[in-house]
């Protein structure tokens, strides 16, 4: 017997094809097409093929601010996921305690990232900043705007404070997914704490803890308006991550060509990066579950 196909149905994504095509792929044909080229204004283009890219990729500046982001995301990740996955696993489980606690871990969450900026821009002030002028009065010479190791500490505190809730709402959600019936099972055969958590809590939280690293990774690599509200980039080019790098490239300098060339060069990147922590992280996965 024939079925009968409803083609109707595909108009529906008009509406979302036309979207994405003007908010996603008009924008980046656009840059491919500036990474290509040249220009000295009144829109007067010059072919410039591959020149650009090997620009950027000979550059000290463009692989130094690589450099540093790599260096905060894994940073970030070394504390964040740890330290989310020990909040989650003493969080209550029942009782007024539950949206108490999750109410405020997803505080930090709601706050826009250039407001989060500015308040640790202020806190860590030592004449008026709560942060900074304590660290001062208890003799410890703080100042992000001229220490480079002070500018490091802030930002990364502040991405801590900022983001370790959205691993600690997600490893939640893997511990609520548990049923009370492993528990019993781990208490009656004398499971210590350890054997609970290495067999039972932590490969229900392997699924959600990909999404959290994912996650993570990727906008911590491509972080910028914290700490370019905080530190501008500096002291110096101590805090200059590629975006605020490439900002200052195309906005700063308008380097049009260059800029589009880096971009494109940071996109495939982070698109890398990414494939790589999927593939290792579900492999993994997979191998655990055999």
């Amino acid at each position: 017997m024939d079925k009968t196909w409803n083609n109707k149905a595909w108009f529906m994504l008009i509406p979302v094809l036309v979207l994405v095509g003007f908010s996603a792929v008009i924008p980046l044909m656009t840059v491919v097409n500036y990474s290509v080229q040249d220009t000295f204004g009144n829109n007067v283009f010059f072919w410039a093929g591959t020149q650009w890219f090997e620009e950027i990729l000979h550059s000290s500046r463009f692989w130094d601010s690589m450099f540093r982001n790599l260096i905060f995301s894994f940073v970030i990740l070394a504390i964040e996921v740890p330290l989310g996955i020990f909040i989650a696993l003493n969080m209550p489980k029942k009782g007024i305690g539950v949206p108490v606690c999750l109410v405020l871990m997803a505080l930090p969450l709601l706050i826009p990232w250039n407001v989060v900026g500015t308040i640790w821009q202020v806190f860590g002030r030592s004449d008026i900043g709560l942060m900074g002028y304590v660290l001062v009065n208890l003799g410890i010479d703080y100042n992000y705007v001229s220490n480079p190791a002070d500018a490091w500490a802030t930002i990364i505190i502040m991405d801590v404070w900022h983001w370790t809730s959205l691993v600690v709402l997600l490893c939640y959600a893997g511990l609520a997914s548990i049923p009370d019936a492993f528990y019993q099972a781990a208490k009656i055969d004398g499971a210590s704490r350890w054997s609970v958590f290495r067999y039972i809590q932590l490969p229900k939280m392997n699924r959600v803890l990909l999404i959290a690293v994912l996650l993570r990774f990727m906008d911590s690599f491509m972080i910028y308006t914290e700490p370019f509200v905080v530190t501008g980039g500096g002291p110096g080019n101590s805090t200059t991550f590629l975006s605020i790098d490439l900002v200052k490239m195309a906005l700063g300098q308008f380097d049009l060509g260059p800029a589009a060339a880096m971009s494109l060069i940071y996109f495939l990147i982070v698109l890398l990066l990414s494939w790589v922590f999927y593939t290792v992280m579900t492999n993994y996965d997979a191998g655990a579950t055999r």
